[in-house]
């Protein structure tokens, strides 16, 4: 049909060289202060940090939908 457009015309995904994220320094001020915001308590913290005691459940990414 004429006006429709072919699916599957558009650029894939380039297979080059990933890009290193750059190290984050967790205890700058600025995430100090993101982090007071943030966190309830010492295990919340330390959870947001990627600090998990064992056998924590595993935090559910996205919203919830209702």
């Amino acid at each position: 049909m004429p006006g429709k457009e072919k699916r599957g015309t558009g650029r894939g995904k380039s297979h080059g060289k990933k890009q290193k994220k750059p190290e984050v320094d967790i205890l700058s001020p600025a995430a100090m202060l993101n982090l007071y915001y943030i966190a309830h308590n010492v295990a919340d913290c330390l959870q947001l940090r990627g600090f998990r005691w064992p056998g924590a459940p595993k935090a559910k990414k996205g919203k919830a939908k209702t």
